[in-house]
């Protein structure tokens, strides 16, 4: 059986982590050992984080449209509630992106919601 040479490969594999590594502080970017360990953590938070981004996201689309809803005289739960009760299907973004950009749109359905609520 051939003898196996492992330098490519470990240089291959090496150079990968070190890249993924590029711009990392001090021995994190150039020690195989300490950047290796600093890129799997980087890598675990970068997991996390695009599991938050979606989260904050949430909250902020709700946070708009409770202030939006609240100009015209509706908390956030009441004016979803309405608008679950007439039948309109917009999720949070749309109705977020309406209130900071179509106010007149968004008013209409604040009305809408508002007459549902009431009946």
């Amino acid at each position: 059986m051939a003898r196996v040479k492992r330098s490519v490969t470990s240089r291959t594999r090496r150079k990968k982590i070190l890249a993924k590594a590029k711009g990392f502080y001090g021995r994190r970017k150039s020690s195989i050992t300490v950047a290796s360990q600093s890129v799997d953590r980087s890598g675990q938070h970068s997991y996390i984080g695009r599991k938050l981004r979606k989260r904050n996201f949430r909250a902020l689309w709700i946070q708009r449209i409770n202030a939006a809803a609240r100009l015209h005289g509706l908390t956030y739960g009441r004016f979803i509630s309405g608008l679950g009760k007439v039948g309109i299907a917009i999720d949070r973004k749309v109705l977020a992106d309406l209130a900071v950009r179509e106010p007149e749109a968004f008013k209409a359905l604040v009305d809408q919601a508002a007459s549902a609520a009431k009946a």
